[in-house]
């Protein structure tokens, strides 16, 4: 569903995802009707929102979180559910564009976001199918090259979680010849992303924490002393206004609109695998995405489905055919799958930034904002949600540091945005297919 096709909706339901049709129960929300009053309002009830509610909500502030859709609707809720530490800007990236301290802070807390949803899982006895471990996998000698230069330059900061593999160590964990070889973070992981919305929510709700759905926002009065937030049938006041719409705010706040573009990818799953079949595709239960500039990304599901995604639609228009898309290269992953049955096919926007880095800052006095986690948000908007948080709560230590990173906007404006970053992306691919 494209974002404008969204803010004018109120009866938003899932995507017809393998998540969706496999989601744990959730009670139906009400839609925000009347005028009200809260402390904190977060607008998105994606990982974002959830995060930096639920961590008020156990500080004691009266939190409401108000969704145009369905609890974890948007990315959160669709995504390819792998924990993947790092930003997707790399930390050799970050120092050169910032210096070394921004990259030594921003390197403290890569592996933070997967604490979080590990400890979240444990406190609140989440279930969403929480396995460890991903895999990167490379396609060409330079790939390798990367990859080991990626693990270097971890360990240079302490981060000593990475291991290689070699091609032969690589058929330990992915049955498939189509890699030169890989490097396993042992502290990543996968689980059924919807479902720890809905655990996140439910965590929420039990603090005192309340959530609106099918009330999408009209208009945020950001400037004001007392934000207030308007939906179609109710407004709330607040004392501090937090938004976490990310790729799904739309143009409801334009000074945010164009900090970033709207970018879909496509996953599918399979119909259920034998036992044994699923153990030879992926014997250790690893989730595993390539280092390609347009990837693939596969894991297993809880019930033995794999999940397989990729591609990706500037500006985020869905294809037509998902399924069409995508089944080639699954097929060149795993030939044995030619012909296998897939029972769901669907889309989900993410937000990119033009540096591909994260955007955390304030407008006016009392609005906070976090977005932009460019295909990393799994980890990284568990971690801002803590830190918007402590923000919050007085401490904006680490805040202050998001805050004051510079951010570009794209190459001609929102007009020319989406063909300028379709160039970039056929030139990389072209790397890829090169093998450079």
């Amino acid at each position: 569903m494209a974002i404008e096709t969204f803010a004018a909706s109120g009866t938003t339901k899932h995507t017809t995802s393998y998540y969706a049709a496999s989601a744990n129960p959730s009670p139906v929300r009400p839609l925000l009707k009347g005028d009200h009053t809260v402390d904190i309002c977060v607008v998105g009830a994606g990982y974002s929102g959830l995060s930096t509610a639920l961590h008020l909500a156990e500080k004691g502030y009266d939190v409401a979180i108000i969704e145009g859709a369905q609890v974890g609707w948007g990315a959160s809720g669709r995504n390819g559910g792998q924990i993947v530490n790092g930003l997707n800007a790399s930390l050799q990236t970050i120092k050169k564009r910032y210096g070394q301290d921004t990259a030594n802070f921003v390197a403290g807390l890569v592996q933070e976001g997967g604490d979080i949803i590990r400890e979240r899982v444990k406190t609140y006895d989440i279930k969403c199918d929480l396995k460890d471990g991903n895999i990167f996998v490379g396609l060409t000698p330079a790939h390798m090259k990367e990859l080991e230069a990626r693990r270097a330059l971890w360990s240079s900061y302490g981060i000593n979680n990475q291991d290689m593999l070699d091609k032969t160590q690589l058929r330990d964990h992915i049955g498939s010849d189509l890699y030169e070889g890989g490097m396993i973070d042992h502290t990543g992981g996968h689980m059924h992303p919807l479902n720890l919305c809905l655990g996140e929510a439910a965590a929420f709700e039990q603090c005192g924490g309340v959530i609106y759905e099918q009330s999408p926002v009209i208009h945020a009065d950001t400037e004001a002393a007392k934000p207030v937030v308007k939906t179609a049938n109710g407004t709330m006041t607040c004392n501090t206004l937090i938004l976490c719409g990310n790729a799904y705010l739309g143009h409801v706040v334009p000074a945010l609109t164009s900090r970033v573009m709207p970018v879909s990818t496509q996953m599918m799953a399979t119909a259920p695998l034998d036992p044994e079949q699923a153990k030879a595709l992926l014997p250790t239960d690893k989730c595993v995405e390539d280092v390609r500039y347009i990837l693939d990304y596969y894991r297993m599901s809880g019930d033995n489905r794999l999940i397989f995604g990729g591609g990706t639609v500037y500006g985020g228009t869905d294809p037509s055919d998902v399924e069409a898309k995508l089944r080639p290269a699954l097929e060149k992953v795993y030939p044995s799958l030619k012909g296998v049955k897939i029972d769901h096919a669907w889309s989900g926007n993410f937000a990119l930034s033009f540096s591909r880095v994260p955007q955390m800052g304030r407008l006016g006095t009392n609005t906070y904002f976090a977005h932009g986690y460019s295909g990393h948000g799994v980890t990284g908007s568990h971690t801002f949600g803590k830190i918007l948080a402590d923000a919050v709560d007085g401490d904006k230590t680490r805040f202050d540091v998001f805050a004051k990173v510079p951010w570009y906007p794209f190459p001609g404006g929102r007009m020319l945005r989406v063909p300028y970053s379709m160039v970039g992306s056929w030139y990389y691919a072209m790397r890829d297919r090169l093998g450079v």
